[in-house]
C-alpha cells in the first residue's frame, strides 16, 4: 500500500508564517527521502529552503508528475494546491501551519506519525468540487481560474455598488445592486461567504450558495442551488466603473460592462486525504468557537 504514493510533491506558503513552514518542509522532505519516496518541491519551496537536493517544479508540473501533493501552511496554501491537483486527479494532504485549518488538519507536532499512517494506507478520502468560470466579453470567451472556495464579484478600486443580473439554468433570478456577490462551494461556505452572512454547507452537499454582499434591498438573501446549475451573471451598463472578479482570492480580473460570467461546477473533483479519526463537526466546533459538549 505504501507504494501507492511514489512521487510526492511538497508545497509551502511563507508570507507571515515565520520559519515554521520551512522547518516543517525540511523535516518532511528528509523523512520522505529516507522512506525512498521521490520528493519534488514547488519553485517557491525550493527557493525558501535554499536547496537543490530535490527537483523543483511549477505547480502545474507538480500536478502532472506527483502521486500525492502535501501542503504545508494554511487553507490558503491548499487552495493553490487544489487548482494544480484536481485537473490531474491527484490527492492532496494538508499540514496546518495557519490559523484556520478547515482543510489542512494535520498538526506539525505529529508530522512523521500522521504522514506514516497515510503512507501505510490508513486514511480516508473526501471529494470536493471546484467552480469553473468563463468570462464572455466583446464576443470572446476567456477561461478564468478554477476555485475550490469561491468566485467573488467585487467593486473596482473605489467601493461602490455593482448592478448585475443573475440567471440560473436560463431562468432569470433577479437584478441586484450590491457591493458584490460571493458564489461559494460547500468548502468555501466556512470562508469569506460565512462573514457575508452565507449558510454553512456540509462538504457532502451537492450545492452552491449565492451570497450577496451588502445588498441595497433588505429582502436580498443567500440562495442555495444545485451544484450542477449553470449560473450566469450579467454586468449591466449602469456601473460607474468596472467591477472585478477573484477566484479563491487569486488575481483579480476586471469585468467590463455588458459582459457575462458563466459559472459552473468544474468537471474534475479534488481528492482530499484525511486521517481516519477526522471529524468535520469537531473541526467546525473548534474553529468557530462553538460550545463543547460535556
Amino acid at each position: 500500500m505504501a507504494d501507492e504514493f511514489k512521487n510526492i510533491g511538497l508545497i509551502g506558503r511563507y508570507r507571515g508564517m515565520g520559519t515554521g513552514v520551512v522547518n516543517t518542509l525540511q523535516a518532511l522532505a528528509e523523512y520522505l527521502d529516507k522512506r525512498q519516496h521521490k520528493v519534488f518541491l514547488d519553485l517557491e519551496a525550493a527557493k525558501e529552503m535554499q536547496t537543490q537536493h530535490y527537483p523543483a517544479l511549477s505547480l502545474t508540473e507538480l500536478g502532472k508528475q506527483c502521486d500525492l501533493i502535501i501542503v504545508v501552511g494554511g487553507d490558503g496554501s491548499l487552495l493553490n494546491a487544489a487548482r494544480c491537483a484536481a485537473p490531474f486527479g491527484k490527492a492532496v494532504l494538508g499540514i496546518n501551519r495557519g490559523r484556520l485549518g478547515f482543510l489542512t488538519d494535520i498538526h506539525p507536532d505529529h508530522l512523521e506519525e500522521k504522514v506514516e499512517q497515510v503512507l501505510q494506507g490508513n486514511y480516508i478520502t473526501e471529494s470536493r468540487f471546484l467552480l469553473s468560470t468563463t468570462l464572455e466579453a466583446d464576443g470572446k470567451m476567456m477561461q478564468l481560474d478554477n476555485a475550490l472556495n469561491d468566485v467573488v464579484l467585487m467593486p473596482g478600486d473605489i467601493p461602490h455598488m455593482i448592478e448585475f443580473m443573475i440567471t440560473v439554468n436560463d431562468q432569470f433570478v433577479c437584478k441586484q445592486r450590491a457591493d458584490g456577490l460571493i458564489i461559494t462551494t460547500p468548502t468555501g461556505s466556512t470562508a469569506y461567504a460565512l462573514s457575508g452572512g452565507g449558510p454553512i454547507l456540509h462538504p457532502k452537499l451537492d450545492a452552491i450558495a449565492l451570497v450577496p454582499m451588502f445588498p441595497h434591498t433588505l429582502s436580498s438573501r443567500p440562495v442555495v442551488i444545485a451544484s450542477d446549475s449553470n449560473i450566469e451573471i450579467f454586468i449591466t451598463k449602469n456601473n460607474e466603473c468596472s467591477p472585478r472578479l477573484s477566484c479563491d482570492g487569486h488575481k483579480r480580473v476586471t469585468i467590463p460592462a455588458n459582459s457575462k460570467l458563466h459559472i459552473k461546477k468544474y468537471e474534475k473533483p479534488l481528492t482530499l486525504i484525511h486521517l481516519k479519526d477526522y471529524n468535520y463537526f469537531e473541526t467546525l466546533r473548534t474553529k468557530l468557537g462553538w460550545e463543547q459538549h460535556h
